[in-house]
């Protein structure tokens, strides 16, 4: 499926983004955004990623045996999940959940999808009572237990603390010239409309959030997404 050309912030327009030859294009996603996100500059934004993240790995080791207990109990299956999601400008890393799936989910979802084309939204495939989903899983989504590992990614730097949420290569590759600018940052543990709406929000929704983010969010703005994350993940609203 052929996707138009990539208009960069200095309206130079590269190769269009194909099936074919999406690496290509994806590396032209470089552009000058500017430099506002932690303004004091990357290393001081790295080094605040690095200590949130130690920090809150070891304070909830206790909590990661107790759930990975829960979910081995339940059907024998592993733990931990990891999914392949695409990052700054393409580039692709092994992303960490804890399981809140039935174990063979991915080989289920194509059925599920033909069955249940309401779940399907632009570029995404998302069902608010998607029964892959273990009674467990339930409660951990809800709260966003199923996220913590992510701070792992976000300690080696595959993910920030504020940005794009990252999304899988099946939807990278139908995404317009507008929704490949989700792409131009790292993304991140929380972002705009995980704090205002979730999975309650559509699809074009977030991408429109992800965008004003890219364009303006501002060091203040961003410490206020980050501080709003945790009474938004206690609420459960929009979490499924």
């Amino acid at each position: 499926m052929p996707l138009s050309s990539i208009r960069s912030s200095n309206d130079k327009i590269p190769p269009a983004l194909t099936e074919a030859r999406p690496r290509v294009a994806l590396r032209r996603l470089r552009t000058n955004t500017r430099a506002r996100l932690m303004g004091v500059g990357p290393i001081v934004r790295r080094s605040i990623d690095i200590a949130v993240t130690a920090t809150a790995l070891l304070l909830l080791a206790p909590l990661f045996l107790v759930v990975a207990a829960l979910i081995k109990a339940q059907d024998g299956g592993a733990a931990l999940f990891t999914q392949e999601r695409v990052g700054k400008h393409g580039r692709r890393f092994r992303l960490f959940k804890l399981r809140t799936m039935v174990r063979d989910a991915e080989a289920l979802k194509a059925a599920l999808a033909a069955a249940r084309p309401e779940g399907s939204s632009g570029v995404r495939f998302k069902l608010e009572r998607d029964p892959r989903i273990t009674p467990l899983g339930r409660i951990l989504r809800k709260f966003s237990i199923d996220e913590l590992p992510q701070l792992y990614n976000v300690l080696v730097g595959d993910m920030t603390l504020v940005g794009p949420r990252p999304p899988i290569w099946a939807e990278v590759v139908r995404y317009t010239p507008r929704q490949l600018r989700r792409l131009q940052v790292t993304p991140g543990l929380t972002c705009l409309w995980q704090v205002g709406g979730r999975s309650d929000l559509s699809f074009e929704q977030q991408v429109e959030l992800d965008i004003e983010y890219i364009d303006r969010v501002t060091v203040r703005q961003e410490i206020a997404i980050a501080l709003r994350t945790v009474p938004a993940v206690l609420s459960g609203r929009g979490a499924y």
